[in-house]
């Protein structure tokens, strides 16, 4: 099964094995944000799901151990 490239880009896993992806809505209309809130969006965090191992090699590169 081929991975799912658009939803593998979103995330990211780090060495402990939590999966962590960006904050939504950061692309585009920043300028009338405030200035806090604008950092708050750039820090990633973690996903609050658990991916079991059919979709960890669905949707994660590598993703089969």
């Amino acid at each position: 099964m081929k991975t799912n490239k658009s939803f593998t880009k979103r995330l990211r896993v780090t060495r402990t094995g939590k999966v962590v992806a960006r904050v939504p809505g950061q692309n585009h209309f920043n300028a009338k944000e405030g200035r806090r809130r604008q950092m708050q969006r750039r820090r990633n965090v973690a996903v609050p799901f658990v991916l079991n191992k059919k979709d960890k090699a669905r949707f994660l590169p590598g993703g089969t151990n």
